[in-house]
């Protein structure tokens, strides 16, 4: 009756929608950080929670790819979207974060709590490289690929030895052959080396100078010099008896570590 006896007074035009009716979660909206208005997804809590969970879970970063198909039945914008939500709200975490490496995502613990961490495994310390094999590993890193035969021409030293030490854990691998007489094998770095020093990818790697002076090292003279890379021929079909051949080749090859 008030309205029809006051028919000036105001009226929505439109009445908002009941959005509790399902009682449904309100989806996370990613941010936009082009800010840009491309639709960018929303991550309700439940798949964020199940994003989470994947990459905590995963023993290896878990790429966007691997999402993907793990969640193929969401959208992939909204997958997409709960990476970012996570990304945002582990920036407030104190002592975890949210990093992209070696191509996917990993949740670990913030650099400034590593030595604490390093008392849970303690027993690890006993397998920490030489600076020998830090040396070497520097040079594969900034000159890759690159022989046995450059390396030891870098550091001024046999890196024979130092070479199977670092194949043996993983950080180096034979990626193909030097297209010169002889064809010497060609060494580059692993997946694995991504992961251990949180590099998303080789163009992440510090200056030579910040990274011998975070490893504790003098780098060799011959590793600023930015010489052309050769034809790198391929290794074709390298079986898992041919690449063990090429590691006992390079013990062969190795005397004693001659590096002082």
């Amino acid at each position: 009756m008030a309205d029809m006896e006051n028919p000036d007074a105001a009226v929505p035009d439109t009445v908002p929608p009941d959005t509790t009716s399902l009682g449904a979660e309100a989806p996370q909206v990613a941010p936009d950080p082009d800010g840009s208005n491309a639709p960018l997804g929303a991550a309700s809590a439940e798949l964020t929670a199940v994003v989470e969970a994947l990459i905590f879970a995963s023993p290896e970063p878990i790429t966007p790819r691997m999402l993907f198909k793990l969640l193929a039945d969401e959208p992939k914008e909204d997958v997409t979207a709960a990476v970012q939500v996570l990304m945002t709200d582990y920036e407030q975490r104190a002592g975890l974060q949210f990093v992209e490496v070696a191509g996917g995502y990993q949740i670990v613990t913030r650099p400034e709590l590593h030595e604490w961490v390093r008392r849970l495994f303690h027993e690890r310390s006993t397998q920490k490289l030489t600076v020998q094999g830090l040396e070497t590993l520097a040079v594969i890193s900034y000159k890759q690929p690159i022989t046995t035969a450059e390396i030891s021409e870098v550091r001024g030293v046999n890196a024979s030895g130092v070479l199977s030490t670092l194949m043996e854990r993983h950080l180096i691998k034979i990626v193909g052959r030097k297209n010169v007489v002889g064809r010497p094998f060609l060494y580059a770095t692993t997946k694995e080396f991504l992961i251990r020093f949180g590099l998303k990818d080789l163009s992440d790697l510090p200056k030579i100078e910040d990274m011998a002076d975070a490893l504790g090292f003098d780098p060799p003279a011959g590793l600023f010099d930015g010489t052309p890379r050769d034809e790198m021929l391929p290794l074709g079909e390298l079986d898992s008896g041919s690449e063990s051949s090429a590691t006992s080749d390079t013990h062969a090859e190795a005397d004693p570590d001659t590096d002082p």
